[in-house]
C-alpha cells in the first residue's frame, strides 16, 4: 500500500546503492540530463517508492522491499503490467517506462514511471478543500472506479491477469493462507471470519479488473481541480468481482478517523461527502447494476484488510516494513477484524 505520487519526500537510507541504478537508467532512457537525485517517498506500507529527479525529467521508481517476502506479495511486475495495459483506456494511470527484474541494479525488481503532478490525500476528509470540491472529488473517485470495472480486460491484454470466476472463494482461501503465514498473535475474530465467509458467499459471479486497494490515499488528484488524474498502487490488482472493490472503497464509512482515516461518526453533509447509500447508488447508475454490496462484501473487505495489516505487523517485527509507522498500523488488524464481525452479527 504505497503512494507513488505523494509529494512528501524524506531523507532516509535507500538500502541500495543508487550508482548502478543511475547507470542503468542512462542506458535505458538516454535523454536524461544532469545528476540523479533520489528521495524516498513517505506514507506507503508496502513497496518502497522513490522520486528520481533529473535536470530534465521527474520519475518515480517502485521496487520490492528487501528480505524474505510472503508468497505473491509485492508483485511489482503485476503493477507495471496492469498500468501499462490501462494506458490506452479512460482509466487515468501514470505512464510506465520500464520494468527491471535484474536484482543487481537495486537489490530487488523494480519499475519506473513518469511522475504525475497532483495531490495525494492520506485523510479521507480531504482537508484544505471546500465542501463543494470534496463532493466533486468523491464523485470523481466513484466515476473512475466505475470506468475501471467497465474496461474490457480481454481486449487490453489482461485475459490471463487472474482466474475469471469463483473470486470470493479463491480470495478467502488466499487471505486465509496469508493470515497463517503472517500471524503474529491470536485474533479470534479472524478465525471466526475464516469459518463464516465461505459459507455465506452470495450467488452469481462476474469478472472485471479489480484494483484491490481502491481508496482516497491511492488516488492522485489534479493540482487544482477536483478530479482524479491517476490511480496509484496496483499491487493487489487482479481479475475479480467488482463488488469486492466497491466494498473495500466503502470501508471508510465503517471506520473512524483514528482507524486508518475513516469517516464514521463525522458530519458528512457538512463536509460535502455523500452518504454511503448515495455513493453506492451513483456507482450503480454508472455501471448499470441492479444490485449493490451486502454485509458479506463488507465483512470480506474488512477481513482482507485485517490480514493485510497483520502482514504489515509481521514485517515491522522483522524490520522490513516500508512505513515508519508500520508497527502502529499493524495493530489495526484487530480493529478491522472486529468491524467485520459487526457486519456478520448485523
Amino acid at each position: 500500500m504505497g503512494d507513488p505520487g505523494t509529494s512528501t519526500a524524506v531523507d532516509a537510507p535507500l538500502h541500495f546503492d543508487p550508482a548502478p541504478l543511475e547507470a542503468y537508467l542512462r542506458v535505458a532512457l538516454p535523454a536524461l540530463r544532469g545528476t540523479m537525485r533520489v528521495e524516498l517517498i513517505s506514507g506507503g506500507q508496502s513497496n518502497p517508492t522513490f522520486f528520481l529527479t533529473f535536470d530534465n525529467r521527474e520519475l518515480v521508481l517502485r521496487k520490492q522491499p528487501p528480505g524474505e517476502l510472503l508468497p505473491s506479495a509485492h508483485a511489482v511486475d503485476r503493477e507495471y503490467r496492469v498500468m501499462t495495459a490501462l494506458a490506452e483506456t479512460d482509466v487515468p494511470v501514470p505512464r510506465t517506462l520500464l520494468f527491471c527484474a535484474d536484482r543487481t541494479v537495486t537489490g530487488t525488481p523494480f519499475y519506473v514511471m513518469e511522475r504525475l503532478p497532483g495531490r495525494v490525500f492520506h485523510d479521507s476528509t480531504l482537508p484544505g478543500v471546500t465542501a463543494k470540491e470534496r463532493s466533486a472529488m468523491y464523485d470523481s473517485m466513484n466515476d473512475v472506479m466505475a470506468r475501471l470495472h467497465m474496461v474490457n480486460w480481454q481486449a487490453v491484454g489482461l485475459g490471463d491477469y487472474g482466474k475469471p470466476g469463483n473470486y470470493f472463494a479463491r480470495q478467502i482461501n488466499r487471505w486465509t493462507r496469508q493470515w497463517q503465514s503472517s500471524r503474529t498473535r491470536d485474533i479470534p475474530e479472524i478465525d471466526r471470519l475464516i469459518e463464516w465467509l465461505p459459507a455465506h458467499i452470495p450467488p452469481g459471479d462476474e469478472t472485471t479488473i479489480c484494483h484491490g486497494d481502491y481508496r482516497i490515499g491511492n488516488l492522485m488528484f489534479h493540482p487544482t481541480e477536483p478530479r482524479v488524474v491517476g490511480v496509484l498502487d496496483w499491487e493487489l490488482s487482479t481479475l475479480g468481482h467488482p463488488l469486492a472493490d466497491v466494498a473495500f472503497n466503502c470501508i471508510v464509512y465503517h471506520s473512524t478517523p483514528e482507524e486508518y482515516g475513516g469517516i464514521r461518526g463525522l458530519d458528512l453533509a457538512a463536509l460535502g461527502i455523500p452518504s454511503e447509500e448515495d455513493y453506492l447508488a451513483r456507482y450503480c447508475d454508472r455501471t448499470g447494476r441492479a444490485d449493490s454490496i451486502t454485509g458479506f462484501h463488507l465483512a470480506f473487505a474488512l477481513f482482507r484488510f485485517a490480514v493485510i495489516f497483520e502482514g504489515i505487523a509481521a514485517r515491522a517485527k522483522i524490520g522490513t516494513a516500508a512505513g515508519s509507522n508500520a508497527e502502529d498500523v499493524g495493530k489495526l488488524s484487530v480493529v478491522f477484524a472486529r468491524r467485520a464481525c459487526e457486519m456478520i452479527d448485523d
